[in-house]
């Protein structure tokens, strides 16, 4: 059998397999045996909501639903938003479950916040106390790395002024996360032309210059495709600084065989180069859903049990 055929027979079962489960009981919980569960060699964290059609609202139930069909990791940008209570809630959920934390975004708060290039003391004060925030929530959820997006462009300063006072900013907040061992991502995006940080090289330049074990990239495959494009080229090229990959398809910004990035290849390249590394990495599923309700789920599903056959 050749490949193409064999992963269509898998996915035929696998699809049917899920759908027997949940036409078996519509509370999927109750009957945890009866899902099938994926073994994916890498470690995709999908975001809360994503299966809320199986799983029902409550993020534990979803948490439960993750893990039975076996994802082994949690993507919460939210989670700075969340009450102590819960936060520890899902933390010791996730340990039992044996599936670890992915990113969450530092929330700087406040006016100006997201304009670190300025300079401006009382930016990077909000930036920090971001930082000594995070700190006790990554305690709290078990989570090693935070996103951090340094804002937008200050148009009335040089570039390289910009740079450096970004940098300045970054050196302080690693300086708070280090001793914990946290890392903040920095996350190159696409969203609006006004972003300052916008492409893996100038990303790359930054943590060299920050310097910091706490200090890492972002590669969001998606924001990348449609800034800079020549994906595997650019993985290689920041390798050393890359701590943390998402994941989304171009147009859209949906599951994997959706857009035009070939995932298969990507997944396959990663896996192989983090494999001769001795690296592991959590791929945050930073993407919606291409069709609606438990079908849209299960295609979801079957999308990464089809791209994830390919990282051998």
């Amino acid at each position: 059998m050749i490949r193409r055929d064999f992963v269509k027979a898998a996915l035929t079962a696998t699809g049917a397999s899920l759908t027997g489960a949940v036409a078996a009981s519509d509370n999927w919980h109750s009957q945890p045996a009866s899902l099938p569960k994926n073994k994916f060699k890498l470690a995709y964290a999908p975001h809360f909501g994503m299966f809320e059609g199986h799983a029902g609202k409550d993020p534990i139930d979803q948490l439960r639903f993750m893990a039975d069909t076996g994802f082994t990791a949690l993507e919460d940008n939210g989670m700075m938003g969340r009450t102590p209570e819960m936060q520890e809630k899902i933390g010791k959920e996730l340990t039992r479950l044996g599936m670890k934390m992915g990113v969450f975004v530092v929330d700087k708060g406040g006016n100006g916040a997201n304009t670190l290039a300025a300079g401006k003391p009382e930016y990077v004060d909000i930036f920090l106390n971001g930082c000594k925030r995070a700190v006790e929530v990554a305690k709290r959820c078990g989570a090693k790395y935070m996103t951090v997006v340094p804002g937008d462009f200050e148009r009335n300063l040089p570039i390289g002024i910009q740079t450096g006072n970004v940098i300045d900013a970054l050196r302080r907040g690693a300086d708070i996360l280090a001793p914990h061992g946290l890392v903040m991502v920095l996350e190159p995006l696409s969203d609006n032309p006004n972003l300052f940080l916008r492409t893996s090289d100038q990303t790359y330049e930054i943590c060299r210059a920050v310097n910091s074990p706490a200090c890492k990239i972002l590669f969001d495959v998606y924001h990348m495709q449609k800034n800079e494009g020549h994906i595997i080229p650019h993985i290689n090229w920041c390798w050393n600084e890359i701590a943390y990959f998402q994941i989304g398809d171009n147009p859209g910004r949906k599951e994997p065989t959706t857009g035009e990035i070939n995932y298969k290849n990507v997944f396959r390249h990663v896996y192989q180069k983090a494999k001769a590394d001795n690296k592991e990495f959590i791929w945050g599923m930073e993407h919606g859903n291409s069709k609606p309700g438990k079908d849209g789920e299960l295609a979801l599903i079957q999308a990464y049990v089809e791209s994830d056959s390919f990282a051998v």
